[in-house]
């Protein structure tokens, strides 16, 4: 089942899978992440519908080929989020192409910032440390071919695994 709010009824609004998995514990056995939101809701999707999602990611990745990805130095969202990350220098549209297929059918849901593809290094931390992530990173570079993704479970003594990969069609 996909709900509109994670949180109990009353309580703020939970706003990451780390707060939902940590607020709901063992009785939510798998939660999607789909990054951080900043005053929409999350989704919640009952493990009932697992099939459902399961069909859903596996249509979506047959209809995606493989590609490449170049990731290059650091960049940061804030003042208005605080995170650091690493961008993505090429495989952009790709990846925007992907996630729009992901995020559509039983996964459907208003996201509260547009999507920007980009790999999270730090998110939430004191100032000092945010910085740092921010310097040790501006010159990473790395380039691979995006193959597949992954569906994640979260719980609290395994912390996230993976639940299934799904390989995108070949080119």
């Amino acid at each position: 089942m996909t709900v509109t709010s994670a949180n109990r009824h009353g309580a703020p609004t939970l706003t990451t899978a780390e707060e939902v998995a940590r607020e709901f514990g063992e009785s939510v056995p798998l939660v999607l992440d789909a990054g951080a939101c900043s005053g929409a809701p999350s989704t919640v999707v009952d493990c009932t519908e697992l099939p459902v999602v399961d069909k859903h990611l596996a249509e979506v990745a047959s209809s995606h080929a493989g590609f490449d990805l170049h990731l290059r130095g650091s960049a940061t969202f804030r003042p208005v989020s605080p995170v650091v990350f690493v961008a993505v220098a090429a495989g952009i549209s790709e990846c925007e192409l992907l996630a729009a297929d992901v995020r559509s059918g039983p996964l459907d849901r208003e996201l509260p910032y547009p999507f920007h593809p980009h790999v999270t290094v730090a998110h939430d931390l004191p100032d000092a440390d945010m910085d740092r992530a921010f310097e040790a990173l501006a010159d990473y570079e790395c380039r691979f071919t995006v193959d597949s993704f992954a569906l994640f479970a979260h719980d609290a003594a395994q912390g996230w695994f993976p639940q299934r990969e799904f390989a995108l069609a070949r080119t």
